[in-house]
């Protein structure tokens, strides 16, 4: 699917004034708001982790505000569909998006969209951010990343790799793995995770690069061994195994989960959904639950998510622009 046309200085050029975003002139509010139903648009189909992530959130919302916040999933086009929902709804706090690192792939992945998630989304809040784990089968002979590195260098053309997708989170972990290593791998694309562990515990793949929900089970039974998270520093659900910055200072690749809103939205809801989002991952019960899916908090105002988003979005486009992947 088509959704877009903007060129590259356009959208740079929207980067470079993100952080100014949050701070915009923006029309007043009523200062009753929520006063109905409000729409939390998600990309993925319910079920997974985003959906988990918002519904944990939304009910969160709910409780804390009076007012229900309604999941609705909009999944395709690689999360695309739900964000053009969320840029031209109404800015009047009523639809906000789950928004998650594709959108930060997906402005170098698209040549097409219509839309540039810099500019037309404002950043409401961060929730949390997620590692990678970066997995092998028992019996490979790499017990560690330099030993894989080395391993690599030595045997080139031999390692295949694979994800749910050109472009996903999983994926350019890899290719950001790739080009900071100097090695070359042999990516395979799947649909979904799921097949991608079985070829990886059958042995038509050598490493993967999974989520953490997706992958600590394999971990933990044995199935699978873990070299690295992708994260700049070690996980708490994996203490043992060793963060990738250790070996390659200034890895980091996380997928990552927040909240945005329509340009142009109040400041006066924006602010009010910040303070009650940061409470919301703050309260022990749902950082317990966010804790299980393998996510640290990612807190902080309005500026600091879109500070975020755009450092993610201009470091992405160099990995993306390496390895060469487009969705068109």
């Amino acid at each position: 699917m088509k959704i877009m046309k903007i060129s590259r200085r356009k959208f740079l050029s929207a980067a470079a004034g993100a952080a100014v975003i949050p701070s915009a002139a923006r029309s007043t509010s009523d200062p009753d708001y929520p006063t109905r139903p409000v729409r939390i648009i998600v990309g993925f189909a319910a079920g997974g982790g985003t959906d988990i992530v918002a519904r944990l959130i939304g009910q969160a919302l709910s409780e804390r505000l009076g007012q229900p916040f309604v999941i609705e999933n909009r999944p395709g086009a690689a999360t695309n569909l739900a964000t053009d929902v969320v840029v031209h709804a109404p800015a009047d706090g009523y639809t906000l998006l789950l928004a998650d690192g594709s959108a930060a792939i997906n402005a170098t992945l698209y040549n097409d969209l219509n839309f540039n998630f810099i500019r037309d989304i404002a950043p409401v809040a961060g929730i949390i951010r997620v590692a990678n784990v970066m997995v092998v089968k028992p019996a490979f002979p790499a017990q560690t990343v330099p030993q894989f590195i080395t391993y690599a260098k030595a045997h080139p053309g031999e390692i295949n790799t694979g994800s749910g997708g050109k472009g996903d989170p999983p994926y350019v972990s890899g290719e950001l793995f790739k080009m900071m290593a100097g090695i070359d791998m042999l990516y395979v694309p799947y649909r979904g995770l799921a097949p991608v562990f079985t070829d990886l515990i059958g042995g038509r793949l050598q490493v993967v690069f999974g989520t953490m929900p997706s992958t600590i089970g394999y971990v933990r039974t044995g199935a699978l061994r873990a070299l690295a998270v992708t994260t700049a520093t070690r996980s708490d659900l994996l203490p043992d195994v060793p963060a990738m910055a250790e070996f390659l200072p200034g890895y980091e690749a996380s997928q990552w989960y927040g909240i945005g809103a329509p340009k142009n939205t109040p400041a006066t809801i924006v602010d009010r959904l910040n303070k009650e989002i940061n409470a919301a991952v703050a309260d022990p019960n749902i950082k317990m639950r966010l804790r299980e899916l393998g996510g640290t908090p990612l807190v902080g105002g309005p500026a600091g998510f879109g500070s975020h988003i755009a450092a993610e979005t201009a470091k992405w486009e160099k990995v993306v622009k390496f390895s060469g992947a487009s969705a068109d």
